[in-house]
């Protein structure tokens, strides 16, 4: 009997919904958030509630099907043959304490859900730079965002977690309870048990304080280096990121951008104006344009340029220990090459501050790591992939004196995996845990070395 006529019977089971390929909406259901990454689920299930997990969970176990939980479909990692992918949109239930500063939220809401019930609060989320992005998939995969030097890693903030099991049992799992669980839960994504809330500490930010300073292309390396100077100084409450754009000459784009490369230096401070750090930044170069003043981390949010909708991508991601006057100037002389063209941003990340003094065990962990990049180069349907990808094999290679020994799981590309973020003796214990909750691999593997 096949996979898909084992697992046909579960439809009848289900309050929520089980698409098999061939049904109307399979193909739309079965695409990550990246469209480039192929992944062929032998079905997608909706559950409605813990109960159709269960079914789901006996009925992976009878069929030999492993369950591949993906709340929004970022993080995609590759081919899912033989397992279930499994949506959790309706688990959307949202709560906030603020007198406790606690934010109790389903696996199926987003950031942006978050955001909005927080505007105007004096509480932050540490949420990513998108919107979209699910909160359980950033949080289970440590997550860095613009709060991170204030409240470390968004796995730093996890203090509690629902959790169904391989073995049906379904309950509220913190560090006194299971610390093991905690710890792989802090980062190594959903591989020990289906999450199904999380309790999430929430970021006292009372004057949330922005500043946006686009830099013409000649400043880029002694503007990049004034940042570097600046982390040795700047507050826990100050996080900055750089971005490196070198636009294509396409006629579809603004005359003011088009064809042409800037550097955008971006400052957010969750305790007010930090004009006296930031004009260290701003005297390296000769300003274009400046935005400053208080904000929101809605606002933020509402001005990602991060897709709204699925859509393919690609990119490469490196963590560094350090970032040296002569890594700087490579980058930038690198930046400028006609050959690598197909790189159109590259997002450089501050780290330090809280980030090294994790309050939390887990997992994941970014401490000591001094910077965190990121290299995008578009796919364009039609065209040839070539030349991207060596643009960022070049950039890898440019980057790899620095490299540090980690980084985090939603900074992975397609099959990477975990041993990336941990340490030989981390990843076994990963496993370890595995084994004690999932004894029969009910779970997909995710991103565990294979």
């Amino acid at each position: 009997m096949s996979l898909s006529s084992a697992l046909d019977p579960v439809r009848r089971a289900l309050s929520g919904a089980l698409l098999l390929p061939g049904d109307d909406d399979f193909e739309t259901a079965r695409q990550p958030w990246n469209l480039a990454v192929a992944q062929h689920p032998a079905a997608v299930a909706s559950p409605a509630d813990v109960a159709d997990l269960r079914v789901l969970v006996q009925a992976a176990r009878d069929s030999g099907a492993t369950l591949a939980v993906q709340p929004s479909g970022h993080g995609a990692s590759g081919d899912l043959a033989g397992s279930v992918l499994v949506r959790m949109a309706a688990f959307d239930a949202l709560d906030v304490d603020l007198d406790a500063g606690i934010l109790t939220v389903g696996s199926g809401v987003r950031w942006g859900a978050v955001l909005a019930a927080l505007e105007g609060t004096g509480w932050a989320a540490p949420s990513g730079t998108s919107p979209v992005v699910s909160v359980a998939g950033y949080t289970l995969g440590g997550g860095h965002s613009w709060f991170s030097r204030t409240a470390g890693l968004g796995s730093d903030n996890l203090r509690a977690a629902w959790v169904l099991r391989a073995d049906g049992a379904h309950g509220r799992v913190d560090d006194d309870s299971d610390p093991e669980l905690m710890w792989a839960l802090r980062g190594a994504g959903g591989i020990v048990g289906i999450v199904t809330a999380l309790e999430i500490d929430l970021v006292r930010a009372p004057a949330v304080w922005g500043a946006g300073l686009t830099f013409d292309v000649a400043d880029a390396v002694a503007v990049i280096r004034a940042v570097r100077d600046l982390a040795a100084d700047a507050p826990p409450t100050l996080n900055v990121f750089a971005n490196s754009m070198r636009m294509p000459d396409a006629p579809q784009l603004p005359e003011e951008i088009r064809g042409r490369s800037f550097l955008t230096v971006q400052a957010l401070s969750a305790d007010g104006a930090a004009e006296e750090l930031i004009d260290r930044v701003r005297r390296a170069g000769s300003v274009r344009r400046e935005v400053s003043g208080p904000t929101s981390p809605a606002v933020l949010a509402a001005a990602s340029p991060e897709p709204t909708e699925p859509t393919p991508g690609r990119g490469r991601s490196m963590a560094l220990t350090a970032l040296d006057d002569s890594a700087i100037a490579a980058l930038m002389d690198f930046r400028e090459r006609p050959e690598q063209w197909p790189i159109i941003g590259i997002d450089i990340r501050m780290l330090g501050g809280a980030l090294d003094a994790p309050r939390r065990s887990g997992f994941a962990s970014l401490e000591f790591v001094g910077w965190l990049l990121h290299a995008l180069a578009p796919v364009i349907p039609g065209a040839p992939s070539e030349p991207g990808d060596a643009s960022l094999d070049v950039f890898r290679d440019l980057l790899a004196p620095s490299e540090a020994a980690r980084t985090v799981t939603t900074f992975l590309g397609p099959g990477q995996t975990l041993d990336r973020c941990g340490t030989e003796a981390e990843i076994s214990r990963l496993r370890a845990v595995r084994d004690e909750v999932d004894p029969d691999a009910v779970l997909h593997e995710g991103r565990l070395p294979r």
